[in-house]
């Protein structure tokens, strides 16, 4: 019986509604905090900065005491960052360094560069404005503030943030734990020989690489050969413990192809063949308390395949804000007079004059095209394009 091509907004519905977010947490200090998704919001117990400061090295002072450039003030005080000083009396100006809390009655602060040290006074040569180079109490972060929000990858940023308000630890999601497998007779790992029929399997590296930019915790259990009895065996194993299973190759309809029939043995498939271009055969399921996704064997089938359908999944079952990165438009740089009844992802560059231009060989066994793009040009099904018309583009370094 033949099967309906599933469209790809239908397919990447039912992937999101079938994602179910990690939900086990587990508290880490910040140095280890990178890369993590953080389960809940992070609120700030202080104010940042904690209180009125100087944005410059320079002289705090009255502004009513400076009616013009050239007025000389007696320096009364030295307040350095981590010091306090006294109140601030009329006709004086205080010695402040970046950082140093303003001391009361000073309601400006000017830049050393523009005054003049003239024993115990100062000059001012030019005349203040009312705050300037005073950075406020809470003026980057009010007390009770939402610093974090949960769902975010936590990167360097975010960590200094969380730093800045005093927090040590912080809640995170326990990563996505992901098994993998690879299939096909024909694979050989990188440094082995490479005999008559054979091929070396990128698509391991390809995809490992991708999962451990997402932070997920990754089991591989290797190259399985096209055999029936293993490819269930394997599935049973990359099952227990693990979230989510991930395979490539042996979900078409091939003699060799015994994915899917294990799949569908071992627990249940509910997605099986995209109206997309490349990578159609994408099968998704269940393996006992596992998710399945059974990615294409050609490397550019895996690649867009996983960048389109198979992250987004991933990235809200880890629990982030924003699973899936919405398109951006650009103008073509190129012709595409072949309509296809299937949505097409082309790997593309942006050019200098902000166009799209492909890369000239767009089959899905060209691995070199993937490593030339910036991102992939999305098509409807039925799409030509023309010089000059928008075109939808996916950049590669926001998806990954």
């Amino acid at each position: 019986m033949k099967h309906p091509l599933l469209s790809y907004e239908a397919a990447l519905t039912r992937l999101l509604d079938a994602a179910r977010v990690q939900g086990k947490t587990e508290m880490v200090g910040l140095l280890q905090a990178q890369g993590r998704i953080l389960a809940a919001p992070l609120l700030s117990d202080c104010a940042v900065p904690p209180h009125d400061n100087s944005a410059m090295d320079g002289y705090a002072l009255r502004c009513a005491d400076v009616a013009a450039a050239g007025t000389r003030l007696q320096v009364a005080q030295r307040i350095a960052a981590g010091a306090t000083g006294s109140a601030l009396q009329a006709g004086t100006a205080a010695r402040i360094f970046t950082g140093a809390p303003i001391p009361p009655g000073a309601d400006a602060v000017v830049m050393q560069e523009r005054c003049r040290a003239d024993g115990d006074g100062v000059w001012v040569d030019e005349l203040p404005r009312l705050g300037q180079n005073i950075r406020r109490a809470g003026e980057d972060i009010l007390q009770g503030a939402v610093v974090i929000e949960a769902g975010r990858q936590l990167g360097a940023a975010h960590i200094g943030l969380a730093a800045s308000v005093g927090a040590t630890q912080l809640l995170v999601h326990r990563p996505l734990r992901v098994a993998v497998f690879f299939t096909g007779d024909e694979l050989r790992e990188p440094g082995e020989a490479l005999p008559a029929g054979a091929i070396y399997n990128s698509n391991r590296y390809v995809l490992r690489a991708l999962l451990d930019q997402l932070g997920c915790q990754v089991t591989d259990l290797g190259i399985v050969r096209d055999d029936a009895a293993k490819t269930r065996e394997a599935l049973r194993s990359a099952a227990a413990g693990h979230d989510v299973v991930i395979t490539c190759g042996g979900v078409s309809v091939g003699e060799e192809d015994h994915v899917k029939a294990a799949v569908e043995a071992e627990g249940a498939l509910s997605l099986w063949k995209i109206a997309i271009k490349p990578g159609k055969p994408l099968a998704f399921g269940r393996v006992g308390e596992a998710d399945f996704i059974g990615l294409p064997g050609n490397p550019v089938s895996a690649y867009v395949t996983f960048l389109t359908l198979v992250q987004p999944f991933l990235r809200k079952r880890q629990g982030r804000r924003g699973a899936n990165m919405p398109p951006r438009r650009v103008k073509a740089g190129f012709e595409w007079p072949r309509a296809d009844d299937r949505r097409e992802f082309l790997r593309a560059q942006i050019d200098e004059a902000g166009r799209a231009v492909l890369f000239p060989k767009q089959g899905s066994g060209v691995l070199t095209s993937c490593a030339w793009a910036h991102g992939l040009v999305v098509l409807a099904p039925s799409q030509t394009v023309a010089i000059g018309d928008e075109v939808q583009f996916l950049s590669v370094q926001e998806l990954t």
